[in-house]
């Protein structure tokens, strides 16, 4: 079969799915707990034969209504996040990535940190400061163990809220006593001076997850659903165009919401294509792979 012809028939596929596309976006910006993360994707470019552009696809995630939204931009600059979060009221999730410093406005975006990306750079500093780092590192982990508790006790968001304002507050504040009283004994150049000026500069964000039982501790649900991004440049290596980077992240965010829903995707896309022609607007809800509205 031609390339061509296998090309426009996912061009029309996803012309048919584009209204689907556009209310899963308004179904997350609607959510008021997301976690954002972004991911680049070499593109073809016109500007230079076999030349590529690094693109990147945003990444936005309601964990409690388990539904995935990937937004396709051409750079890794604040615009894209600005226009997606223009009316996103509620606490949004995210690495220390400057480009979102801008987001926190009381009233309107409360923001989160990522526990993990904090913990991993003293993991980059076992080479060069072993001690210091295997001691960070040492009261990261209970916090990690709490949260593990709450998971096999299978407790409710309020009993997790309630186990962390027993337990976490304690081993935050021991964390927090280890960061300042070091800061002052480390170049801060240096990769462990680094690790604790991140984690400090980030503080009133990294623990704010024990505000509230539904927030996470880290943004590790949002780093599983980027995954098939990191497969996907291993296998096909770049996206056509900018207008195919964009089906892609179309086609992740379905695929991606299945994944979250435990629904087959072959199945889920094969009957939506067959329904979604003749479907009402008013009912897009109905076709997402996910528990339609109450």
């Amino acid at each position: 079969m031609a390339e061509s012809t296998m090309n426009d028939w996912f061009t029309a596929t996803c012309r048919l799915l584009e209204p689907l596309y556009v209310r899963l976006k308004e179904r997350v910006q609607n959510a008021d707990y997301i976690m954002g993360d972004e991911t680049p994707i070499p593109v073809l470019t016109n500007d230079k034969p076999n030349a590529t552009h690094k693109g990147y696809h945003w990444v936005y995630l309601a964990p409690i209504e388990k539904l995935v939204y990937f937004d396709y931009r051409q750079g890794r600059g604040r615009e894209g996040p600005e226009e997606f979060l223009r009316d996103f009221h509620g606490a949004l999730q995210t690495d220390g990535y400057a480009a979102y410093n801008s987001f926190e406005k009381p009233g309107k975006i409360k923001l989160l940190s990522c526990m993990a990306h904090a913990r991993r750079k003293f993991d980059q500093a076992l080479d060069s400061d072993r001690e210091r780092a295997q001691q960070a590192l040492k009261l990261f982990q209970p916090l990690y163990d709490i949260e593990r508790e709450a998971r096999e006790q299978n407790l409710s968001y309020d009993q997790r809220k309630l186990l962390r304002q027993e337990k976490s507050i304690e081993k935050l504040q021991q964390l927090e006593a280890w960061l300042k009283e070091n800061i002052i004994q480390v170049l801060p150049k240096s990769v462990m001076g680094q690790a604790i000026a991140y984690t400090l500069n980030l503080w009133p964000r990294l623990i704010r997850y024990i505000e509230d039982g539904r927030y996470e501790i880290d943004n590790n649900l949002i780093e599983n659903s980027i995954r098939p991004v990191a497969l996907g440049r291993k296998n096909y290596m770049f996206a056509g165009s900018h207008e195919g980077a964009k089906r892609a992240a179309m086609m992740y965010s379905f695929l991606g919401t299945c994944k979250k829903n435990n629904v087959e995707p072959f199945t889920w896309l094969k009957d939506v294509l067959t329904m979604i022609p003749d479907w009402s607007i008013q009912r897009l809800d109905e076709l997402l792979p996910v528990k339609p509205l109450s």
